[in-house]
């Protein structure tokens, strides 16, 4: 299915929506924001020298952080790119990338494991060149247990040998254990920090708990940090 309400042409350069301000890398590829993106994933790629990154999760340590709009722009930039990315939203507690991408939310992720649905037809094709989207679909009552199950680890299994690159859009670190145990199947983690709303301890004690559970923290993006030209910045800092 296409998402054609994202092909809509800008009705105005100087006022963009929070559709376009979420996509920008899609919107505006030529911006400075979009070329931070960029940055990060040429990064992404030189960690991955000698091994291999398919797998990539993206969180935070608290909500609010904007691990969200990171996910959708990194996927777009790797997408433009010519690889094929799927992004699947595992925050099944407070799920939004189907906001994101404006897609409906009523079946995905939840119905694939549980196996009421095959993944073929759970499975968005967007308008943005080679990104597929996996919504995370109606609320379950356990989450934990669905991320951490057999079928869980046979789908990942299995959409690897399919794409170039999978992207989680995992919950934050420190609301719900579900990111840890989401980072066994990571190859990489992004951890994304809010200028000016991220707190520096709650940072750390992210850090630790993701490498409490081994997981390969490639880096950290800084984002909403105020400059001259535009008030969105971003920057990869390795580890």
């Amino acid at each position: 299915m296409e998402v054609r309400s994202l092909a809509r042409k800008k009705k105005d350069n100087t006022q963009i929506s929070d559709k376009q301000r979420s996509l920008i890398t899609y919107y505006d590829p030529k911006s400075p924001v979009s070329e931070q993106y960029r940055t990060i994933r040429t990064n992404i790629e030189f960690a991955s020298v000698d091994n291999k990154v398919k797998t990539l999760m993206v969180t935070s340590s608290t909500p609010g952080e904007g691990k969200s709009t990171t996910t959708a722009n990194l996927a777009t930039v790797l997408g433009q790119q010519g690889k094929s990315v799927l992004v699947i939203d595992t925050d099944m507690r407070k799920p939004t990338v189907h906001f994101t991408f404006q897609l409906p939310n009523t079946s995905g992720l939840t119905n694939v494991i549980t196996r009421q649905q095959k993944f073929d037809d759970a499975v968005y094709e967007t308008s943005i060149p080679n990104v597929d989207v996996l919504t995370s679909g109606p609320i379950p009552p356990n989450p934990s247990e669905l991320i951490g199950s057999r079928a869980m680890q046979h789908l990942i299994g299995e959409l690897k040998e399919a794409y170039d690159y999978i992207i989680f859009d995992a919950p934050p670190v420190k609301a719900v254990a579900d990111p840890l145990i989401l980072s066994k199947y990571a190859d990489g983690v992004v951890l994304v920090v809010r200028s000016g709303k991220t707190e520096e301890e709650a940072a750390k004690d992210a850090v630790d708990a993701l490498k409490k559970a081994e997981a390969n923290i490639l880096g950290a993006v800084l984002n909403d940090v105020k400059i001259k030209d535009t008030s969105y910045y971003y920057y990869y800092s390795e580890k």
